[in-house]
């Protein structure tokens, strides 16, 4: 396609690397998905910038991946540019008054360790969770109480024209699991987070304490893409579905986690077909029985 040489001339002026027919389950935590047309590891917002105005003059579909810990991707694959921020994208920078400057491909456990060597306080809560930041605030995640919304203090973004622009914590229309940017093609490049001095042994005591429970609790030995379920307003998705007798309930190699209600897992060769088909099973199951409609929690890439 003479399209894809043209975002590989692109790509090479930059150098940075595209992939052409790269199979997607190698780049989320589900393990499941067929192939994306073209594969760009982004090293920098301009290359970025200037890939997406060209996928955008010349309507070719393109989405953005970060580690894939939210996603659910089809199993025909993406006839489409997946633009990928990963190591080449995840810087981290210290600023005066406690800040944090990171690029959208630096993973929260990463910037929570390196907070802690600082002795700055904030990340502890977020700190297990699987995601680098650009995926985080595009859907506020949060655990244990607290989400990005109250750490993050602003982000540069690629706007859906292709500009490069700022925009505070204020005007992020941030609520549970949504901010400005979900939704949209506005692409997150950077994110930074306002923490506060803090002990050594206290910020790991509480990292330590909250990474256990993780372990204890949730079935982080199989592939996932964490909670499979939105929280219905009232209620728990896990609770809701333990109360069903849904555990272990399956679908070829989906299953609705034994560990952890709330999880749909991948227990061997499950397929996009297999989770979607058990999702629907588990919804439909909890609203006759309960009356609460759940909402899936992953993006669908199709």
């Amino acid at each position: 396609m003479k399209q894809i040489e043209q975002l590989e001339a692109i790509c090479n002026r930059y150098d940075c690397q595209l992939l052409r027919n790269e199979p997607l389950c190698k780049h989320t935590t589900f393990r499941i998905g067929g192939c994306a047309a073209a594969f760009i590891d982004i090293n920098g917002s301009d290359v970025l910038a200037e890939l997406v105005n060209y996928c955008n003059e010349n309507d070719l579909k393109w989405m953005v991946l970060g580690n894939g810990s939210n996603v659910l991707v089809s199993d025909e694959g993406y006839d489409g540019v997946i633009f990928s921020f990963g190591k080449q994208a995840s810087r981290i920078e210290f600023l005066d008054d406690c800040r944090i400057r990171c690029e959208a491909g630096a993973f929260l456990m990463t910037v929570a360790k390196a907070a802690l060597e600082e002795s700055l306080s904030g990340m502890e809560c977020l700190s297990g969770i699987p995601g680098t930041v650009g995926g985080a605030l595009y859907m506020n995640a949060g655990a244990y109480g607290s989400e990005m919304a109250d750490v993050v203090i602003s982000a540069e973004y690629i706007d859906e024209d292709g500009s490069l622009k700022t925009v505070l914590r204020d005007h992020m229309d941030l609520s549970y699991r949504h901010s400005m940017f979900s939704g949209t093609k506005r692409i997150i490049t950077s994110v930074t987070f306002k923490l506060h001095e803090g002990k050594y042994d206290s910020i790991k005591t509480e990292m330590t304490g909250y990474l256990n429970q993780r372990r204890a609790k949730q079935p982080l030995e199989l592939p996932s893409a964490g909670s499979t379920f939105k929280r219905p307003v009232g209620s728990y998705a896990s609770f809701l579905i333990d109360q069903c007798g849904l555990k272990g309930a399956s679908v070829g190699d989906a299953q609705v986690s034994i560990k952890h209600a709330g999880f749909i897992v991948n227990t061997g060769k499950a397929t996009c077909k297999d989770v979607l088909e058990l999702c629907q099973f588990v919804i439909e199951t909890v609203e006759e029985k309960t009356g609460y409609k759940l909402e899936l929690e992953p993006v669908l890439l199709r």
